[in-house]
Order: structure tokens, then sequence, then C-alpha cells
């Protein structure tokens, strides 16, 4: 037989309360709705469950043995409700976070400011930059960059942080030794390390005076997509390289690279925060939501202010 567990409550509140009127009384019921419930219970099982008269109510031998095992139940349900509705309360539990490798030095150091905000929580973050699909492989909330054209779908949420201004950046050494090119159109005479998977049929994303968008294709030696990768290509002398301003600003500050025709150099791309819902968000989640907000468009606008300074 199935057993509904608004029933077990019924019951161990009657023993507990030593009646059926001091149970309703409790629960909130009719006394008569307590009692059918009681006589459902005991239909169901085929037993008598507890001795009724006009003074007290007392326990059979089977009413015993299902008491003690259904006061366990109710007793688990009960603390499991209470369990929830404190996760409600206070931010807790294992918050998995996926985001692209490149963000990792950036996103490492928030998120050690972030664990010390919320003591509660622990934080299991996946660097792989892969597209995961949330849902399926349960994770509560990704970082991207790109278009959200290219993995948006409806059961998703996204929030734009920032844009991400992007920099051709070369060594001193390459640039003292090939001399430094002076509009886009010198560009070609140049190599390049390519931000991909093949060296084949390279393009670099480019910006004219007029504010136009263009393409021009590019060579080099080294392709690879990972951005560490090229920034020490980079300094190996190499080739120009383009690269998200965030990623590289220190090592312009320090003399490392050398910027490049700023004027031309677009958003590299948009940052976004993505989570599978908006609705009944888990406490964890939605401080993560806040704090990344917070801090990233913090962290954005010390960039632009920073990059405004190469443009000048």
């Amino acid at each position: 037989m199935e057993h509904d567990l608004n029933n077990l409550v019924i019951f161990t509140r009657v023993i507990e309360e030593g009646s059926f009127t001091a149970a309703a009384r409790a629960l909130g019921l009719p006394k008569s709705t307590v009692s059918r419930r009681i006589s459902k219970l005991e239909n169901g099982l085929g037993v008598r469950l507890i001795q009724r008269n006009t003074r007290k109510i007392g326990l059979t031998d089977a009413g015993r043995v299902y008491y003690e095992s259904s006061a366990k139940i109710v007793d688990e349900f009960e603390r499991a409700g209470r369990a929830v509705m404190e996760m409600q309360e206070m931010p807790k539990g294992r918050l998995r976070l996926t985001a692209p490798a490149e963000l990792g030095v950036e996103l490492g150091e928030l998120l050690l400011v972030f664990l010390d905000r919320y003591p509660e929580i622990q934080v299991d973050l996946d660097l792989s930059g892969r597209y995961v699909d949330l849902v399926k492989e349960e994770f509560d909330v990704a970082i991207r960059a790109g278009s959200a054209g290219n993995w948006m779908d409806s059961s998703l949420i996204c929030r734009k942080l920032f844009q991400a201004p992007s920099v051709l950046v070369a060594s001193p050494d390459y640039l003292e030794k090939y001399g430094i090119p002076e509009d886009i159109a010198a560009l070609s005479e140049h190599d390049f390390v390519i931000f991909g998977t093949s060296t084949y049929n390279a393009t670099c994303r480019l910006r004219e005076q007029d504010g136009s968008h263009i393409h021009i294709r590019v060579s080099g030696r080294l392709a690879a997509n990972h951005f560490e990768t090229l920034k020490t290509a980079v300094k190996g002398g190499y080739g120009i390289a383009q690269i998200p301003y965030s990623l590289c600003y220190e090592e312009i500050q320090r003399g490392e690279f050398i910027s490049i025709l700023p004027d031309a150099c677009p958003d590299y791309g948009t940052i976004w925060l993505v989570y599978p819902s908006r609705d009944h968000l888990a406490p964890k989640v939605r401080v993560f939501i806040d704090f990344c907000v917070e801090n990233m468009r913090s962290f954005s606008e010390l960039m632009k202010q920073s990059f405004k300074h190469l443009e000048s």
C-alpha cells in the first residue's frame, strides 16, 4: 500500500499530544479530519493502531510498533524541512562554477574574497574552458566570454558583466628588430602569434578610424587557443598578439609588452554570468551573482580607465 506522509504526521501527533482534540488543535485541523485520517490509515494497514475510549487513547501492540517507526520518519521529514529553511536564510553549501581558463588568475583572487565573506560556502571551480551543460552536469553558475548567441538557449539566464577591451602587443625586442607598425596596413608585414587552433587563413579583427570593424589576414608560426601560451611567445619575440587587456596590463605596465595601435583595437568580447533559472535561486547562488556583478564591474572600470591611458 502507499503511505500518506500526512497521515503519519497526524498519527504521531495524536500519540504525542495524548488525544484527538489536542492533536487537532496543534495541527490546526478539525477534530473530524484527524479522526478520519487515523481511520483511513488503520483501514489501509488492515489493523487497529489506537485503542479509543471517552477519557484517553492507547496504542495497540501493532500501534506501538508502527509508532516507533513512523516517529523516526516524521522526525527526519521535519528535520529536512528545517534544514532547507535554514539554507534559505544563510548562504551555505557547495557552489559549482565553470569559467574560461584565461580568467583563472583574476577569478581566483575574487573567489578568495568571496570565501572569506561567506565561510559556509564551498566552491568547486572548473577552468576547463569547455561549454558545459549547466543543468545536465549540475553546475550552478558559468562565466562565459563572447557572443551569447553562440551558446544561449531559452533555459539560461544571462547577465552581462562587462566588455573586455583588447590590445595589440609585442615585446620591445621584437619591435626594435622589426619596427613599430604605424597603421593597420603595416601589420601585414609582421609576424603574429595567433589566438586559435590553426595558423591557416588566420585573421585579426580591428577597428578603422570611422569606427567600422574589419578583419585583416595575418600570418605567423604559432597558433594557440590559450592566452598564457600567446603571452609566453610574445615575450620570446615571436610576434604580435591580440590579447584581452585585462590579461596583459601588468606586462604593459612593467614594460615587458608594448601596446601597438591602441585606437585600432575593438572590444575583445563580452563577459557574461550564466545560470539555469531566475526562480527559487539558492542563497549561495544569489549571493555569488550579486558578488560578481559588484566586483567584476568594478574590475572592468579599472581596466577601462587604465586602457584610456594607452589611447591618449
